[in-house]
């Protein structure tokens, strides 16, 4: 696959491995359920195009920018909704993305009915949406990226039956930086999970489900170095130009990391990754509890 610029993760370029570059699949939400269970069971993530209505996600993306507008965020002039970087340092506003999160309109958000409905169907059964929900905000000319990771590391305190959703909030093409997903890697997740949960042990019950123990990185993560993660496993990233709209979902064990901002227009990323599970299985009380820079996690 071609890329025709730099696509780059913590300082590691990827663009020059085309070999190692591959396009996620999409897949229909009107298709019948059994046939995405399938596709999910097999490929360990589904991108669910035009799930949710895009005016809604456009109208989400214009408050949260214009909440933001007296921190210095925005370039002079722009539409809110554009998300264009000013370029200059964040100020400290009135609003933050710790506060975002506890918004009723956030909540009626990630709550909205074609996710939920999505979800009862999928999972066959009454859900529970994670009280802690993360927006995360990418802009352009920051190089520091989430590294190569499977979302069971931060979640060992409650089942492995459930998913994460992933919602770009405006468009996002692959120069804005959206995730990328590890192709075939929900199997690897597993096989690395089982290792560390032999290697954890003899941990007392609290540093065994801690994603910082003395067996993890310092991050958690797998590795930063996404090119050589690729190569080991002999297999591909996979990239997609994402639209407002658009969700995707994966699976606890699957691998995935994002990619540097390059937008060529200095719009900004803005994204939200959530999780649902059903309500009869076990929740992790971890994330029973809003998200806070000090939650440990």
């Amino acid at each position: 696959m071609h890329i025709a610029f730099p696509l780059r993760s913590n300082g590691y370029l990827l663009s020059d491995a085309a070999n190692r570059l591959g396009a996620l699949e999409p897949s229909d939400p009107a298709e019948e359920m059994n046939a995405l269970r399938e596709r999910f069971r097999a490929q360990g993530v589904l991108w669910l195009k035009g799930l949710l209505d895009r005016k809604s996600v456009l109208a989400f993306r214009r408050r949260y920018f214009e909440a933001m507008q007296d921190t210095g965020l925005l370039a002079a002039g722009s539409d809110p909704v554009d998300g264009i970087f000013s370029g200059a340092a964040e100020q400290r506003g009135k609003t933050n993305t710790y506060e975002v999160v506890r918004w009723a309109a956030y909540e009626a958000f990630c709550l909205s009915e074609p996710i939920w409905r999505f979800y009862e169907a999928f999972l066959d059964g009454a859900v529970y949406l994670h009280k802690r929900k993360i927006i995360r905000l990418g802009k352009p000319g920051q190089t520091r990226c989430t590294g190569a990771h499977y979302d069971l590391t931060y979640l060992r305190g409650g089942t492995d039956h459930l998913c994460t959703s992933w919602i770009p909030i405006g468009d996002c093409t692959v120069a804005m930086g959206g995730l990328i997903y590890l192709e075939g890697s929900d199997a690897f997740g597993r096989v690395k999970e089982a290792e560390f949960s032999q290697l954890n042990a003899h941990l007392p019950p609290e540093a065994r489900m801690s994603a910082y123990n003395e067996n993890m990185s310092r991050s958690g993560w797998l590795t930063e170095d996404l090119p050589a993660l690729a190569d080991r496993l002999d297999t591909r990233w996979l990239t997609a130009n994402y639209e407002a709209g658009d969700m995707v979902v994966h699976s606890p064990y699957m691998i995935h990391a994002s990619t540097e901002n390059v937008s060529p227009d200095q719009r900004m990323r803005l994204s939200t990754d959530i999780r649902y599970q059903l309500v009869s299985e076990r929740i992790d009380p971890r994330w029973a509890k809003d998200w806070t820079p000090d939650d440990g996690l």
